[in-house]
């Protein structure tokens, strides 16, 4: 019988984030070893375990998988959360590459110079808001697919990585001003019903592995492993 998942990164959100969301999701129970100094990451590079250099790197079914995308199209594939066929596969892929581009755009705000937050918070605003086609180009597009499909879920109508991926961000923009779900309905009714989902319920209460916002104290320990 296969160990639990080992996930290294460090204490925090960062990409490892989206892993520790669609293991949960899936019901799979996972382990963590942080790296908590440069010389936990350097061992790992010695070791052989990191091949382009840099985590998120999971431990999972004897191998060992770095890049992100890798590590989650493998997931999603083996839990049966990557569509049923190659069109549901290539929308799944689509919408997750939006999702992706709004959550770097967040996770800038976080790591940015001080006098370029409020910038880079007004632009994650135009971002989400309804409005001009321009520069609004995420929250209205996935209240759109919802809508044209009257579905329950984003893909086929089952849950799929997707979903997951789109909770999370859902997540994130509730934290930064939970009046941006204002004008979305369909994505309060979404964020509702993935929520009680059993295993992401668990994985929203406290003490689970979930991580919360990134501290300052957090981001000076990222800086200093990772010399950013």
């Amino acid at each position: 019988m296969a160990g639990k998942p080992v996930l290294h990164y460090f204490n925090s959100r960062g990409r490892m984030e989206y892993i520790r969301w669609l293991l949960a999701a899936a019901g799979v129970e996972f382990e963590e070893k942080f790296i908590e100094c440069p010389e936990d990451l350097e061992k790992l590079r010695k070791d052989g375990n990191l091949m382009f250099d840099q985590v998120p790197m999971v431990e999972i079914d004897g191998m060992i998988l770095v890049q992100t995308r890798a590590i989650l199209n493998y997931i999603a594939t083996k839990y049966d959360l990557y569509g049923k066929d190659v069109k549901e596969r290539a929308l799944i892929d689509m919408y997750t590459e939006g999702i992706v581009d709004l959550i770097d755009m967040i996770w800038q705000r976080v790591t940015c110079p001080p006098d370029q937050k409020e910038a880079k918070i007004s632009m994650i605003k135009d971002r989400t808001k309804p409005g001009d086609r321009t520069k609004n180009r995420y929250l209205p597009a996935f209240e759109n697919v919802l809508k044209s499909h009257g579905q329950d879920y984003l893909v086929g109508n089952r849950l799929t990585r997707v979903d997951i991926h789109l909770l999370e961000l859902l997540l994130y923009i509730e934290e930064l001003d939970s009046s941006l779900l204002v004008p979305f309905p369909l994505l309060k009714a979404l964020k509702s019903r993935l929520s009680s989902l059993p295993n992401v319920k668990k994985f929203l209460q406290p003490g689970s592995q979930r991580n919360l916002p990134i501290d300052a104290k957090q981001i000076e320990e990222a800086r200093k492993i990772f010399k950013f």
